[in-house]
């Protein structure tokens, strides 16, 4: 594995396409990758115009090296379509389409996109925010065009009944699942948003949770988020040193003909040295991309 094989995707950030004053400031926020909204963050009668600015912002070259994406409102709604045509032809990195429920959706996504002549390395960002999603997350995760699953947490609770709570134990397992099925189809998962700009504290607890559990990165809704994921989904200094010397200890015992290999009195086998190469590579990826 190498820097080239990863793209950073830390920090995720949301931002209004109608807010001409939010895309300038975009430019100097250091988050991984930007979505322009298009969707939730924008009144219908400001959906036109937002459609405007997002395609104009992709197409600037003035946001560095970050990921650019456009959020589209859904094709059963009136703006989806024209969303899709304005963003086939500006060419972002991705669509991010809400409340994909189903493969055939994102198959309709797609050619739709084929039809509008966007090029085929626009990917899909599929939100997963119901319990029809959940069911069906394999089959969409599979599916060629979708790089990236977005859990859409705040839609998911609300379908679920369930209360947002610390630690939110009552989204676990659907997270869980959607990363399982991220992981099996070698995609992209990110967490859902926190919703407290308010409490910083609560905010960093979600996001090592969310690292814990296994996930690429976090969407965001401020641009106060932006440093604190990304401090917590890069490795440390201390977490690459040892897999230096992981890696090291592991090539120096093959090289000797040793079976047995320890580093800190702890054995290492293949798996800890794939895990060490992957940390190696995404701090690797975030130098590079900084």
């Amino acid at each position: 594995m190498t820097a080239g094989d990863l793209r950073p995707r830390r920090s995720v950030l949301y931002m209004p396409a109608a807010n001409e004053r939010a895309l300038e400031k975009a430019k100097t926020i250091p988050a991984d990758a930007i979505i322009f909204d298009l969707e939730d963050a924008v009144a219908p009668d400001a959906k036109p115009e937002a459609r405007e600015r997002a395609a104009a912002a992709v197409g600037s070259g003035q946001y560095g090296r970050r990921e650019l994406t456009i959020r589209c409102n859904g094709i059963d709604t009136e703006w989806g379509a024209d969303d899709l045509a304005a963003a086939a032809a500006a060419a972002p990195s991705a669509v991010v389409i809400p409340k994909v429920d189903t493969v055939d959706y994102v198959k309709a996504i797609s050619a739709r996109l084929d039809k509008e002549g966007a090029p085929p390395e626009v990917a899909i960002w599929a939100m997963i925010e119901t319990p029809t999603a959940i069911f069906n997350v394999r089959a969409i995760a599979a599916h060629p065009r979708v790089a990236v699953l977005v859990m859409g947490t705040n839609d998911l609770a609300k379908e679920l009944r369930s209360p947002i709570v610390p630690g939110r134990h009552p989204l676990v397992p659907h997270l869980a699942t959607a990363l399982l099925a991220a992981r099996e189809a070698g995609t992209v998962a990110l967490d859902g948003v926190y919703n407290d700009v308010r409490d910083p504290e609560g905010f960093v607890a979600e996001c090592r949770q969310g690292m814990e559990m296994g996930f690429d990165g976090k969407t965001l809704i401020h641009p106060s988020q932006v440093e604190p994921a990304n401090d917590v989904w890069a490795p440390s200094d201390d977490e690459v040193e040892h897999a230096r010397r992981v890696i090291a200890a592991f090539d120096e015992a093959v090289a000797d003909g040793r079976g047995v290999v320890t580093v800190d009195g702890r054995m290492i086998e293949n798996l800890h040295v794939d895990n060490a190469r992957r940390v190696l590579a995404v701090a690797e990826a975030i130098a590079a991309a900084g």
